[in-house]
C-alpha cells in the first residue's frame, strides 16, 4: 500500500502551554513567511523523491497552526493546494488544528475555500481556573462562540479534552464532558496530562509544586469520560478518540494501523519505504538545509515492523486484524505472538476473535503494559 496520509506542521504558536512539549516557538519576531517557502521546497523535494497515488488524508498540525495571519494561512493553502490536493479524490479527510480564541471567520473561511473539512480545537476544559492553571489563553464563552461559527462552516469538528489536571476534580470532569457534548461537534478526544521533560509542569513536579490527582482518581476520571462520552451518543473507537458514526479520525487510523504517512516541517516525523525519518527541529536549521531536512532516518526491520504493528493496533477497539497482519508480513500472527498471547489470554486483558486481537475493557487502561508484552518478543523463523 503506498502512502496514504500527510502531515504539514507549523511550529508557532502565540502562547506556550504548561504541558507542552511538541516542536514549537513563540509566533512573535519568527520568519514565517521564509518557513512556508521552506516547507514548499521539502513538499515538492520529497514528492519528487517519493511519490504516491492517492492521499487520503491531510493533517495540519502544530505548534497552532491557526496563529498564522491571514495572508500567511492564504499560503499555506495556497501550497497544499498546489502540491498535495492533486493527489486527492472526493474521499479526502483534510483537518486544520485549531485554537479556540486563535481563529478569526476569516481564517475560516480562507480554511474552507482552500479545501478544508475537518477542524479540530484544542479546547482541553471548560473550567476557566483549570484553563489559566495549564496555561491556556481562552476561556469557556470564547469556546462555544468560536464553535458556533466554525460550525456554520464544517460539519466535521472535533474537539481535545485533558484529565488528570493540577487539582482537578471528578466534578470538573463530569462537567467538561456534558459541556463539550452540548456543542456542534462530531468527534472528541480525551487524553490524560503525561509530564514530559522540560516543561514548565515537569518543572513545578519536581520542586513539589504541582498538585496532581492520585493514580486512582485519574483511572476514575478516565472511565467517568467514557461512560459519559458513550452515553452521549459516541463510540469509543480508540484509548483516547470518540466520535459519532462515521467520523472517526481516518488520519490517525494512518498512524494506528501503522500505514506510511508523509511528515513535512521542522521537527515533523514520517514514516516511508519502512523507514521512520525525523526531520530538522530548530527553524533556522529546517529553513537553511539544502536537499530534505532529515535529520535521523531508522530502517526498521520485519520484526520491528510486527511489534509496531501490535502496539499501535492495539490501541483501537477493534485491535489488530489477523487477515492484515498475515497479507502484510507474510506470516501468521500465532507463529510470530503465539506465545505472548499465550501469557496475556489467561489476565483477561487481551482476547482473540475469530479475526482480530483486542484488549479487553479491563486491558484498557493497563494498555502500556500489554504493549510491552509484544516488544522483543516475535518469534520469526
Amino acid at each position: 500500500m503506498g502512502i496514504r496520509a500527510a502531515y504539514v506542521h507549523i511550529p508557532f504558536c502565540e502562547h506556550i502551554c504548561y504541558y507542552c512539549d511538541f516542536n514549537k516557538v513563540f509566533l512573535k519576531n519568527q520568519p514565517v513567511d521564509e518557513y512556508l517557502d521552506a516547507l514548499e521546497r521539502e513538499i515538492e523535494l520529497t514528492l519528487k523523491q517519493y511519490p504516491t497515488d492517492h492521499l487520503e488524508t491531510i493533517f495540519i498540525g502544530g505548534g497552532t497552526p491557526t496563529a498564522l495571519n491571514e495572508p500567511q494561512m492564504q499560503r499555506l493553502m495556497e501550497i497544499i493546494q498546489k502540491h498535495l490536493l492533486p493527489l486527492t479524490g472526493d474521499d479526502l479527510e483534510y483537518t486544520v488544528e485549531s485554537n479556540p480564541d486563535g481563529v478569526s471567520e476569516e481564517k475560516l473561511d480562507i480554511m474552507k475555500a482552500g479545501g478544508v473539512n475537518r477542524v479540530s480545537f484544542g479546547v482541553q476544559s471548560f473550567d476557566d481556573g483549570l484553563l489559566e492553571r495549564i496555561g491556556r489563553t481562552h476561556r469557556e464563552a470564547k469556546v462555544a462562540q468560536t464553535l458556533d461559527a466554525a460550525a456554520k462552516r464544517f460539519d466535521n469538528i472535533s474537539v481535545d479534552l485533558m484529565f488528570g489536571l493540577p487539582n482537578q476534580t471528578l466534578d470538573q470532569v463530569r462537567y467538561d464532558v456534558s459541556r463539550a457534548l452540548q456543542l456542534p461537534i462530531t468527534h472528541i478526544s480525551s487524553y490524560s496530562l503525561i509530564l514530559e521533560p522540560h516543561t514548565v509542569f515537569a518543572i513545578q513536579e519536581r520542586k513539589g509544586k504541582l498538585p496532581l490527582p492520585t493514580q486512582d482518581l485519574e483511572a476514575e476520571m478516565y472511565q467517568v469520560m467514557i461512560d459519559t462520552i458513550e452515553a452521549g451518543g459516541y463510540a469509543q473507537y480508540e484509548i483516547s478518540n470518540f466520535a459519532q458514526a462515521g467520523k472517526e479520525s481516518r488520519h490517525n487510523r494512518v498512524y494506528w494501523e501503522n500505514d506510511e504517512y508523509y511528515g513535512f516541517g521542522a521537527g515533523s516525523h514520517s514514516y516511508i519505504n519502512q523507514t521512520r525519518r525525523a526531520n530538522i527541529a530548530p527553524i533556522p536549521h529546517y529553513i537553511k538545509a539544502e536537499g530534505l531536512p532529515v535529520r535521523k532516518e531508522t530502517p526498521l526491520t520485519n520484526v520491528e515492523r510486527m511489534e509496531e504493528e501490535m502496539f499501535l493496533g492495539l490501541r483501537m477497539k477493534d485491535g489488530v486484524s489477523l487477515e492484515r497482519f498475515q497479507t502484510k508480513y507474510g506470516v501468521a500472527f500465532e507463529d510470530v505472538f503465539g506465545d505472548v498471547m499465550k501469557r496475556l489470554l489467561p489476565n483477561g486483558l487481551v482476547e482473540q476473535t475469530e479475526t482480530h486481537i483486542r484488549l479487553t475493557p479491563a486491558g484498557i487502561p493497563l494498555a502500556n503494559e500489554v504493549f510491552a508484552e509484544f516488544i522483543g518478543e516475535a518469534q520469526v523463523q
